[in-house]
C-alpha cells in the first residue's frame, strides 16, 4: 500500500516538471539535452504536447519526442534592460591665485574673482543575459 502511494507521488512529481515545460513562454531560449547526444541543442521554445517538444532551431521547426529528452534548461525572460547608463556631474569653484596665463600672481596685484567649474562624465554598461535554469529532467537521469 505504501509502495503504491510512493509510486503515485513520483508520477505526479515527474508530470509537474513537464508541466513547467508546457508553461514556458513562446520564443524562450532552451538547451535540450537529448539521450546519446553530446552537445545540447540550442533552441527557442514553440510548444509542448503531452509526449513531445516542438522547438525552433536555426529557423527550422524541430519535433523532439519526450522519451528522447534527457534534460531541458530554460533561460527566464529578461525583466529589465541589460543597458545601464550612468552620468556623473561635479561642480566647484576655482579659487586659485593665478592670472589668465596660469602664472602666479605678482605681489600687490589682486586675484581675479573665483570662477565656477563643472565636469561631467557618462558611461554605458551592457550586462549579461540571465543564466539557464533546469525545468525538466527525465526519470532515472542523475546528472
Amino acid at each position: 500500500m505504501l509502495l503504491q502511494i510512493f509510486c503515485l507521488l513520483l508520477t505526479f512529481a515527474a508530470d509537474d516538471s513537464w508541466d513547467k515545460v508546457r508553461a514556458a513562454k513562446n520564443g524562450a531560449e532552451m538547451r535540450v539535452n537529448k539521450k546519446d547526444a553530446k552537445p545540447p541543442l540550442q533552441a527557442k521554445f514553440d510548444e509542448a504536447t503531452s509526449d513531445s517538444l516542438i522547438a525552433v532551431v536555426k529557423d527550422a521547426q524541430v519535433f523532439i519526442p519526450k522519451d528522447e529528452i534527457e534534460r531541458i534548461d530554460y533561460r527566464p525572460p529578461q525583466t529589465s534592460s541589460r543597458v545601464t547608463r550612468e552620468t556623473k556631474t561635479t561642480k566647484g569653484v576655482d579659487d586659485s591665485a593665478a592670472d589668465s596665463q596660469g602664472q602666479p600672481m605678482a605681489k600687490g596685484k589682486t586675484a581675479p574673482p573665483s570662477a565656477a567649474t563643472s565636469s561631467s562624465s557618462s558611461s554605458v554598461a551592457i550586462g549579461g543575459k540571465p543564466g539557464f535554469e533546469l525545468i525538466y529532467r527525465a526519470k532515472g537521469v542523475t546528472k
